[in-house]
């Protein structure tokens, strides 16, 4: 049975209200706008039914632990500790609410504490907040934040960031209408020279992600050498595990930092929305969005998790509000901080490592089958792209009945580049899966 709050005498002065006798009524005016003959005969079922009917349709779809992935292209499958979703599980995290009174929510304030100090530590800034909606999202929030400070509308992207990032940036700014202005990358990495050329005294941040769309090591210290002398702000979009190995976007002089934080713990889950990592420059706190955690003291000394920023308009006056964003990815960031903490810093470059490691032994056989080639001749970490010579979506179609799940045609974003594939590997990819890859390619290619 459904639970209805409404007493019969609710029921009866709502209906008067409306001019009503009863509440089949108010279908009264879909049944004269919906023809009957296209309304589904819908059968009734028992529990019992419905579930194994449910259970029928979702096994359908692959899983990760039953097929071989070398998928990434922004979602990524590394090995999560057990502890993690042990620990996220707990009732005390599962279903904290927002902590709008410190005082019952000291456990969850302490996680934001920590994972925002994590964060900081891991990308080399001075401050993060307590997480974004997902990667793309705080992509877009952190071009606003640029504009916001520099009061000026002109965004120099990188024609290596990721197509659907774009599209959340230039959907998220479009009532401000930005000036966006593609940098190009060349043979899949973007040009520092033609970065600059690109960049005026309008310019209010220049994007550019690491490791790129394509998998490829960008030159981000020598973009941000370069932009540390002009009043464009550097923005960079990480991909966290490669921090364990690359430089931190500090190092490269970043001023917002971004990244999708779902190799960080967190497992695929249908492609997301994840977890947005957020950081910046102590210079920019004011201008940053979301939800800051932070420590006070009382009279007597004791320490207490409070909420020290929360810049939305439902906290602040409207004219003076950073973002609208209702919320953050408080479980998601949990379980960052869990597999952060479990891993520890040598923990994570051993995963960076070894994805490193593992791709570039893929990249070599695959490069080795005939007719077959890498596009690029960048380093890359543990994505790269594959010329093959048919269709790579017929590849794919063809790799899936072997039970595997193919990297990602590019075709899909780049319409000149159906020939093309972008693959992955992490650390939990072994020689056997290779071995079985190499062979179902060996026997798919012409």
């Amino acid at each position: 049975m459904n639970f209805v709050p409404h007493t019969p005498d609710d029921v009866e002065s709502m209906l008067q209200a409306l001019g009503l006798s009863a509440v089949d009524s108010l279908f009264d005016g879909v049944r004269a706008v919906v023809p009957a003959s296209q309304v589904p005969d819908l059968p009734g079922h028992s529990e019992f039914e419905l579930r194994r009917q449910l259970w029928d349709i979702a096994r359908l779809n692959g899983r990760p632990d039953q097929t071989l992935c070398f998928r990434g292209a922004g979602a990524y499958e590394h090995y999560v500790p057990a502890a993690v979703s042990q620990i996220t599980g707990r009732g005390e995290f599962f279903t904290a609410y927002t902590p709008y009174q410190p005082e019952v929510s000291q456990g969850t304030l302490q996680a934001m504490y920590e994972f925002q100090t994590m964060i900081c530590e891991l990308m080399g800034m001075d401050v993060a907040n307590a997480s974004m909606y997902d990667g793309a999202s705080a992509l877009a929030e952190a071009a606003l934040m640029a504009m916001r400070i520099t009061q000026k509308r002109r965004l120099v992207v990188s024609e290596a960031l990721h197509p659907h990032w774009l599209d959340v940036v230039r959907t998220y700014s479009a009532n401000v209408e930005p000036e966006i202005v593609i940098a190009p990358a060349p043979g899949g990495r973007t040009d520092a020279e033609q970065v600059m050329d690109l960049v005026s005294d309008e310019t209010a941040a220049v994007i550019v992600q690491n490791p790129n769309v394509f998998g490829i090591v960008e030159p981000m210290k020598v973009i941000g050498e370069r932009l540390k002398s002009l009043p464009a702000l550097y923005i960079t979009a990480c991909y966290p595990i490669a921090l364990g190995m690359l430089g931190t976007p500090g190092e490269a002089h970043a001023d917002i930092a971004v990244g999708e934080g779902q190799p960080l713990g967190i497992p695929l889950s249908y492609g997301g929305p994840y977890l947005g990592l957020f950081a910046s420059r102590m210079e920019h706190l004011r201008q940053m969005p979301g939800r800051i955690a932070g420590i006070a003291h009382d009279d007597q000394g004791r320490r207490g998790y409070v909420m020290s920023l929360q810049a939305r308009e439902q906290h602040i006056r409207r004219e003076r509000a950073t973002s609208n964003i209702c919320s953050n990815q408080a479980l998601c960031a949990l379980a960052a901080t869990l597999y952060l903490a479990l891993m520890g810093p040598s923990g994570l470059r051993d995963a960076a490592e070894q994805s490193f490691a593992v791709s570039h032994q893929l990249a070599e056989q695959l490069a080795a089958l005939p007719r077959c080639s890498l596009r690029h001749g960048h380093p890359f970490f543990n994505e790269f792209v594959l010329e093959l010579p048919i269709a790579a979506e017929d590849v794919e179609r063809e790799l899936w009945d072997h039970g595997i799940v193919s990297g990602l045609p590019l075709g899909r974003w780049f319409p000149d580049r159906a020939n093309e594939m972008l693959f992955c590997a992490t650390e939990i990819i072994g020689e056997s899966a290779i071995h079985r890859l190499i062979a179902a390619m060996e026997e798919v290619l012409p």
